[in-house]
């Protein structure tokens, strides 16, 4: 079989073509011509362009793309370091609580002016017996703390008649809300939790991720901590 007739029966293909570039590098060096006669569509558009212009038009999209990134990785950051800040003036203010009665109070109001949450609240039980008459220990049923220790993370989505959307100053205005079980430490079992709600439905979605409620969670369930009845002072 001649040549030609091999040819004929394994015609050369793109990746033939492609792969042979690749493998010799030196091919235009040695055929620099064949550069300045290559014409390619611009990529934006009919007109033909050299293969040094479409190249560079790559590399100008390329830069516009890893610039895009880089503006949103600086947004984030920046965003970050806000939550940080709020969550420490949030810590701050917590630790200068000096009753350990205010603290549910100091709890809502810096999570409502800190994270701008429209609605908060809180309720805890098996509490010291000093607190037993408090609010906030008061007018939770049983089903409601059983559930509050089924949460292994916060629940966001639309109220579904929850019992602790009535904790809110205004349920009829909790058309999203975020449900989070406080407890102490690393316990299974919750001793209250934090509701925050908002008129916005998408604002506390169920597909929205839950670290930082998470982490609001822990923070409050220590702070709420000296409410039990292995802490005695008030």
């Amino acid at each position: 079989m001649n040549p030609s007739e091999h040819s004929i029966q394994n015609p050369i293909t793109e990746d033939d073509i492609a792969n042979f570039l690749a493998n010799t590098p030196d091919f235009f060096e040695r055929h620099a011509e064949l550069l300045a006669t290559v014409q390619l569509s611009s990529g934006h558009g009919s007109r033909a362009v050299s293969l040094q212009e479409r190249q560079a038009g790559m590399l100008r999209d390329k830069i516009k793309v890893l610039e895009s990134r880089v503006v949103d990785m600086i947004r984030h950051g920046q965003e970050n370091v806000g939550i940080a800040d709020k969550l420490q003036q949030c810590t701050l203010n917590l630790l200068l609580t000096a009753h350990a009665r205010d603290l549910p109070d100091t709890i809502v109001r810096e999570i409502q002016t800190q994270f701008l949450v429209p609605q908060a609240a809180i309720k805890v039980w098996h509490v010291n017996g000093i607190f037993s008459m408090e609010d906030f220990s008061t007018g939770v049923s049983e089903d409601t703390q059983t559930f509050a220790s089924s949460l292994t993370t916060p629940y966001c989505g639309v109220n579904s008649g929850f019992e602790a959307v009535g904790w809110l100053p205004d349920p009829a205005q909790a058309l999203s809300v975020a449900l989070i079980p406080l407890r102490p430490g690393k316990s299974p079992q919750a001793f209250g939790m934090l509701v925050l709600a908002s008129p916005d439905p998408e604002r506390f979605s169920s597909g929205m991720g839950t670290d930082f409620l998470e982490r609001i969670g822990e923070l409050a369930g220590a702070a709420l901590s000296r409410l039990r009845p292995a802490a005695s002072e008030a």
